[in-house]
């Protein structure tokens, strides 16, 4: 599953958003063990459990965009697109956020 926001911040303030709608994601989904360990300035892992399958993937930071790239397998697939509703509703809101000023 791949999922793309784009956005109009810088790179840091795009990885604090990207960071803050992963822990409100932790905190309203924890039962789906999200994880997210960043290895670079604009890369991180991914990881979630549905149903006892474990599914993983990358954030990437790139200039205007945050992409996700989760590897979802075939029996899980009927559960992407409210996979992703979620992730841009977490990701837009605290996009909203930070251009409000609301935290740096």
């Amino acid at each position: 599953m791949k999922h793309e926001m784009t956005h109009d911040l810088s790179t840091e303030l795009a990885r604090k958003v990207a960071e803050r709608a992963f822990e409100s994601y932790r905190q309203k989904y924890a039962d789906f063990a999200p994880s997210l360990t960043w290895v670079s300035d604009t890369a991180a892992r991914a990881s979630f459990s549905a149903r006892g399958v474990e599914l993983r993937g990358t954030v990437e930071l790139a200039p205007g965009k945050i992409s996700l790239d989760l590897d979802v397998p075939f029996m899980l697939r009927m559960f992407q697109g409210k996979a992703a509703a979620i992730l841009e509703r977490e990701l837009t809101l605290w996009h909203d956020r930070a251009k409000k000023g609301e935290f740096s």
